[in-house]
């Protein structure tokens, strides 16, 4: 009997070691082992606690001018110098982290707010809906991203509110590209088809059935969007057309400083470090996301 037991205990640790994992306790263990996740996160935790935190962690305010400090460089005091107004460099660095991270996060939500119904629509039902919808893609994508962006900007004006808003104007078709094609290939499955036959409603079966096995893919792709809205609301702001002075952003800090680059580089080195840091941050987390939540890639 005692001999029966120890034969069955083996078996009973390899069965639990082949027991089938779900698809969310696997990619939580794929990302809390991928070191690019890890170092991805620490560096953007210490970025929004910057962002939250900003007035605490300096004792200057953003936007007071100081005539007594003009051009100062670099100290215990002024970390990164102050500029031709006086303004401490390190505390618009911090308030300019709050708006930066703002803008690709919001920029990243409504796009996918728009982008991720149109594709599902435009994929499931076909037909006019989807030449309609896709002819305005198409439309779009014959225009250089950034030369679009630049001329809806130029159109409505430049500020901080309407960069946003072209922004949003100019990616939301990536988003419906990318799940009309997903879309494509799942209106024809067995469960859509079961759905369909048990008399559920057009509007049900996208919004219950199809986009949930989107959302993987969409998270993905807003995890990239974030750091690509960052980046290009830089550029915008350096070229004059995005936030306007004395907004502490970091490509309007960049442009700013640009005059200063002979005798203060720290006010322009420091925000173009800010901007390749927290890219950088927000892309390993995003390879680390589309490895953990696409099953083809996952070992």
């Amino acid at each position: 009997m005692a001999e029966h037991v120890a034969e069955l205990i083996p078996e009973a640790e390899i069965a639990e070691k082949i027991k089938p994992k779900s698809f969310t306790s696997m990619a939580w263990r794929s990302l809390s082992t991928n070191k690019q996740a890890i170092l991805g996160s620490i560096v953007l935790s210490i970025l929004v606690f910057a962002a939250i935190f900003a007035g605490q962690l300096t004792p200057y305010e953003p936007y007071t001018t100081n005539y007594s400090n003009v051009k100062q460089l670099p100290s215990a005091q002024h970390l990164i110098g102050t500029d031709e107004l006086g303004r401490d460099g390190f505390t618009r660095l911090l308030y300019g982290t709050r708006i930066s991270l703002t803008i690709g996060v919001l920029v990243a939500l409504c796009t996918m707010s728009i982008g991720v119904p149109l594709g599902a629509i435009a994929g499931y039902l076909g037909g006019v809906v989807d030449m309609v919808i896709m002819r305005v893609v198409d439309v779009l994508m014959a225009f250089p991203f950034l030369v679009l962006a630049i001329a809806m900007v130029a159109v409505v004006g430049p500020s901080l509110v309407n960069m946003v808003f072209a922004l949003v104007m100019v990616s939301w078709i990536w988003y419906t590209r990318l799940v009309r094609s997903i879309v494509l290939s799942l209106r024809e499955t067995e469960y859509i088809v079961a759905a369909q036959a048990l008399g559920a409603s057009q509007a049900s079966i996208i919004f219950r059935h199809i986009l949930p096995n989107v959302i993987p893919v969409v998270v993905v792709q807003v995890s990239f969007h974030v750091a690509e809205a960052i980046l290009i609301a830089a550029a915008l702001s350096y070229l004059g057309l995005g936030a306007q002075p004395p907004t502490a952003e970091w490509g309007a800090m960049l442009s700013n400083a640009k005059e200063l680059m002979r005798i203060l580089p720290m006010l322009s080195i420091a925000p173009g470090v800010a901007i390749m840091i927290t890219v950088l941050a927000i892309n390993f987390i995003g390879d680390a996301l589309r490895d953990a939540l696409d099953p083809t890639l996952r070992n």
